[in-house]
């Protein structure tokens, strides 16, 4: 039985719409947007210290096949998450999740320092992933709730985006950190893992302070309390902005519900908005299958194919993360004016062009690393723009009621397919030392983002400087007064 409050009209979404960008928007991409450095820092930071892992003295007896079956065991646990917490995150709200689900990160983060055993490493890597995955949901939900409609495009990519600033930051971390005459071989990896936990310990102080969003609040029959929050934050963006604060142009009538059941929520996305759902799933599956193919076999190929020392692979590793952090950062604003239509179609259809030059040089061995690394930088600029832009592009089409559950839904279904299948095909390739196959591997993620971009130019939706309620109404806003 569905709980009712009442009927209620509220101008709540065009006043955090019109506001000014402030020191509140500062803290809100502070405190939410800068989880995915942790998501960028623990694969990066895993793929690093894999080697050190395996060797005598190293603690915990890990097998190279126990390092696969640990990255599988993180997928698993952030898919898993991704499902639950998006669930509560819709049912109990974005707050308390946020601080739960950078809770569970932390925790487990913490316990991954302290393995002894496979088996524990296992399961710490598990419970890691579903905090992670959760943070996904409930954190792009919060923002987009609480940024400005003008510039929630270029917010959105930046925050996304800024896993390959945790991606460059562990690499870097583990050139010093893995050197054996600097720490002991059974430290170095465990201090490793400690950074991370340090790091989310920090954005756990400065998300405390974030509110609760206001659109959740005041559907789930908490207006007052919703009132309260948008009034405190106007007066303190007039206090340090000295803006004068326009009257709101539209407002909203809707029929609170306490809760709204799973069955509806999962039902609006395929019955109401089946194209946006196809659109959902070609574009998370591209990302996914692209990303996490040659991601997690990156350091293999530099390896293998162009006699890397392990030792000098992480250097090639920075510059990669920096050019996909280059991308969202430089292109998002374009987001915002040029539209999210051209936009995604360009970052996913340009990103597989650009993938053909890569191949011939891979192929045909005309360049060395850095030559190779130039023309990654080139595809992964536009591809990891289109990735940011898939969570962006599912956070926005939806109705509030569903917006973390949709999140979480998508990208357990991309990573769950993309995700596991692209890197174990990508290493079989990879393994085979064969340079044809691993073209081949490179020209299927390729494929895979052309179909993303082919589905945005059939299905996108025109979501620039609009606000959320106008893309797609909330369930409440349509139920008889």
């Amino acid at each position: 039985m569905t709980a009712t409050a009442g009927t209620i009209r509220t101008q709540i979404p065009a006043r955090l719409d019109r506001l000014p960008w402030s020191r509140f928007h500062w803290r809100v991409l502070v405190g939410l947007g800068t989880v995915w450095i942790l998501d960028g820092l623990e694969v990066t930071v895993v793929g690093s210290v894999a080697s050190r892992m395996t060797q005598h003295g190293s603690g915990i007896a890990l097998t190279s096949a126990g390092v696969g079956i640990a990255a599988a065991f993180y997928v698993a646990g952030a898919c898993l998450g991704a499902l639950l917490f998006g669930r509560l995150t819709d049912r109990f709200g974005r707050k308390k999740l946020f601080l739960l689900t950078l809770a569970v990160y932390v925790g487990a983060t913490v316990a991954t320092a302290f393995a002894f055993a496979p088996w524990y490493f296992f399961l710490a890597r598990f419970v890691t992933g579903t905090g992670i995955g959760g943070e996904y949901a409930a954190i792009n939900s919060a923002v987009d709730e609480l940024i400005p409609a003008r510039v929630r495009g270029r917010v959105d990519l930046v925050v996304n985006g800024t896993y390959w600033a945790g991606a460059a930051l562990g690499s870097a971390a583990t050139i010093l950190l893995l050197n054996p005459s600097f720490l002991p071989v059974d430290l170095g990896w465990r201090v490793a893992f400690g950074l991370g936990a340090v790091l989310g310990l920090v954005i756990l102080v400065v998300r405390r302070h974030v509110p609760e969003s206001p659109r959740w609040l005041f559907i789930h029959g908490r207006e007052a309390e919703a009132e309260r929050i948008v009034t405190e934050i106007e007066r303190d963006v007039t206090e340090r902005t000295g803006a004068i604060l326009t009257e709101p142009e539209s407002s909203l009538t809707v029929r609170q519900r306490r809760s709204i059941s799973f069955r509806e929520i999962a039902g609006t996305a395929f019955r109401k908005y089946p194209k946006r759902a196809l659109l959902g799933i070609a574009l998370f599956i591209g990302q996914a299958f692209l990303y996490n193919s040659i991601t997690f076999n990156l350091g293999n190929v530099f390896g293998n194919f162009y006699g890397v020392s392990s030792g000098t692979v992480p250097v090639f590793l920075i510059v990669y993360a920096l050019g996909n952090l280059l991308g969202p950062v430089t292109l998002g604003r374009l987001f915002d004016s040029v539209g999210r239509k051209p936009m995604i179609s360009l970052s996913y259809l340009g990103s597989a062009v650009a993938t053909i030059p890569l191949i011939w040089v891979f192929v045909t061995g005309a360049g060395n690393a850095w030559v190779f690394t130039a023309l990654l930088v080139v595809t992964f600029f536009l591809a990891s723009t289109g990735a940011s832009a898939a969570y962006l592009t599912v956070s926005e089409i939806f109705p509030m009621e569903t917006r973390a559950l949709a999140i979480a839904f998508f990208y357990a279904v991309g990573t769950g397919l993309g995700g596991i299948a692209g890197p174990l095909m990508f290493g079989q390739f990879v393994d085979s030392g064969s340079k044809s196959l691993v073209g081949l591997g490179f020209a299927i993620g390729a494929a895979a983002m052309a179909l993303g971009g082919v589905a945005e130019l059939m299905f996108g939706v025109k979501a620039e400087r609009a606000g959320l309620e106008s893309i797609a109404k909330p369930l409440t806003a349509e139920q008889p007064a």
